[in-house]
Parts: structure tokens; sequence; C-alpha cells
């Protein structure tokens, strides 16, 4: 019998993605909790599987994968059937390109807000940089917020990886009070968390573990 794959995750952070996808490919897989807050992340049995010390990573047999979005197309290309990554490469393209964007020009100003808030010791948090990564991020989301009018998905007319890469990094935007501008934006992240095998959102992830 195939052993299962295994995600080692913890609820709120960018874990999210890959179980999302995991449920809306059906894949069977066990989940491994790493309890961030305990610190589980730097203990040496989970350093041997990443040594960043970061989460996700998808154990699939002898492969050991990070980067939640390098995991998005692994479990695309390993179940093509489904659909999430285009076939044709101006498509396929297209959904590199968003989850590009949503890398660099989104997601990194949101870590600049949370580390300069929560992250770094006090001493070491710049208000300043704060209100730098919050414009910087208004600036970009602005782009997507156009790309989105009368859009239905990131790309194309069905769902993609790009679609639950990005709905996961709008919504921690939204828990940071940065997508008041942005009602298609808003929309689209309402309707790919309404979806039957969308996974917790943010929030409601935090309150799991704090149950």
């Amino acid at each position: 019998m195939e052993k299962k794959m295994q995600l080692y995750e913890f609820a709120p952070t960018r874990s999210i993605r890959v179980r999302w996808m995991l449920q809306e490919l059906g894949v069977d897989f066990e989940a491994v909790t790493v309890n961030l807050v305990a610190g589980e992340h730097r203990h040496p049995d989970f350093l041997k599987i990443n040594p960043a010390g970061k989460l996700p990573v998808l154990v699939d047999g002898d492969l050991v994968l990070t980067e939640s979005a390098a995991i998005a197309i692994y479990l695309a290309e390993k179940y093509p059937h489904q659909g999430l990554l285009p076939a044709d490469i101006q498509q396929r393209s297209q959904v590199y390109r968003w989850l590009l964007f949503t890398a660099t020009e989104l997601e990194q100003p949101l870590w600049r807000i949370a580390r300069h808030t929560s992250l770094y010791p006090e001493s070491l948090r710049l208000s300043a940089e704060v209100a730098l990564a919050r414009k910087d991020f208004v600036n970009m989301v602005a782009v997507m917020e156009a790309h989105v009018q009368d859009r239905q998905f990131i790309v194309g007319n069905t769902v993609t990886i790009a679609d639950f890469v990005c709905a996961y990094t709008l919504d921690w935007a939204n828990e940071v009070g940065l997508l008041d501008g942005c009602p298609q934006l808003l929309w689209y992240m309402e309707r790919m968390y309404a979806r039957p095998n969308a996974p917790l959102r943010i929030a409601a992830a935090f309150a799991s573990i704090n149950a």
C-alpha cells in the first residue's frame, strides 16, 4: 500500500494553502502538527526535515518539499487531470505570473508588517517600516483589484493554484485591515472560501489553536 503524503502544518500559517490544495484534489494525507508557539519548529527532529525551520512541508515518499507555492505546483502537476494548472503554456505562464506576484509584491510587505508588529522583539520594531510596507502593499494590491474586475478566477475560467495561494494571502491582508479599498478582491476572497473544500480561514485557524 502506498504511504500517505504527510503535511507538516500549523493551522494559521501558509500551511493553509497546501491543505486547501490537498482537500480540493481529494488526496488522503496525514496531517502532522508542528506547534510554532511551543517552538517545535526548532526541534532537531523537525530541522532534519526542513533546516529552515518553517512550514509547510510536504513529504511524499522520498520527496521532501518546502515552500507553499512550490508544493502547490507539485500537487497540480502530480494530479493533472484535476486541471489546477492549465495545459496551455500561455495560460500556465499567467498562473506562474500571479503566483510570483502574490509571493513578492503582496506577501513580502505583509511579512514586513508582521515582523515589525509582533515577530521581532519590541526593541527591533520600526513603526516607519510598517507604514512603508502598508503603502507598498496598497499600491500593488490595486493592480490585482483591477485584474479581477469581472473575473471569477485569477487566470482563465476555472480555478487554478493561483487562486488558492492568492486567496490565503488576501485573507492575511484582510486580517490587518489592508483590503478596505478592494471590494472586488473581498468579493473574490469570500467566493473562494465558500468553496466546499476550503480550509479554515486565518481567524478561525487561530481560534482553533487557542481553544
